[in-house]
C-alpha cells in the first residue's frame, strides 16, 4: 500500500514518533490508553483500545525497527484476535513530497487462521484509510 504525501518524510515521521496520535489515524483504534516516554524506540510501547464499546479490546503495539525519518516497524496486537507486523518506510521524493509504504500482515492468532480474499480486501480497504489520514494530519502540521 503506498500514498504520496505533501509533506517532507520528517514531517511525516514527526506523526509516527507521536504515539498519541495513533488513534487519529490508525482505522479501528479508538483510544491511546499510554505512551512510553521511548517511543518510538526499538522496545517501545503504545498501550491502545481497539473496536467499538462493549466489545473493545485493550492490548499494546511494541516497535521492532527504527530510523528515524525513514522507517517505523511494529508489532500490533490485538488479542484474542492475533497481531500483526506493520512495516512503514518513508521514501522523500522531489518537492518535499514522500512516499509512504505500509506493508501489515498477519502474524499470529485467528485472523491469520481465516486468512482470505475478503480479509485481504478490508485489510487493503482499512489501509487506505490509513493512509488518507495520515496524510492529513502530516499535510496539516506547520
Amino acid at each position: 500500500m503506498t500514498r504520496t504525501i505533501q509533506a517532507p518524510p520528517e514531517r511525516v515521521f514527526a506523526v509516527l514518533a507521536d504515539g498519541w496520535t495513533y488513534s487519529d489515524w490508525v482505522v479501528g483504534t479508538t483510544h491511546i490508553r499510554n505512551v512510553e516516554e521511548s517511543w518510538p524506540k526499538v522496545g517501545s510501547r503504545l498501550h491502545h483500545k481497539a473496536g467499538p464499546w462493549p466489545l473493545s479490546l485493550h492490548d499494546s503495539s511494541t516497535v521492532l525497527e527504527c530510523v528515524p525519518d525513514r522507517q517505523l516497524k511494529i508489532r500490533a496486537g490485538l488479542w484474542p484476535l492475533g497481531e500483526a507486523i506493520v512495516n512503514i518506510v518513508l521514501e522523500p521524493e522531489a518537492g518535499n513530497r514522500t512516499r509512504v509504504v505500509m506493508h501489515e500482515d498477519f502474524q499470529s492468532g485467528p485472523l491469520l487462521w481465516v486468512r482470505n480474499k475478503i480479509n485481504d480486501l478490508v485489510l487493503h480497504q482499512r489501509n487506505v484509510e490509513a493512509l488518507r489520514r495520515l496524510a492529513d494530519i502530516a499535510e496539516s502540521r506547520a
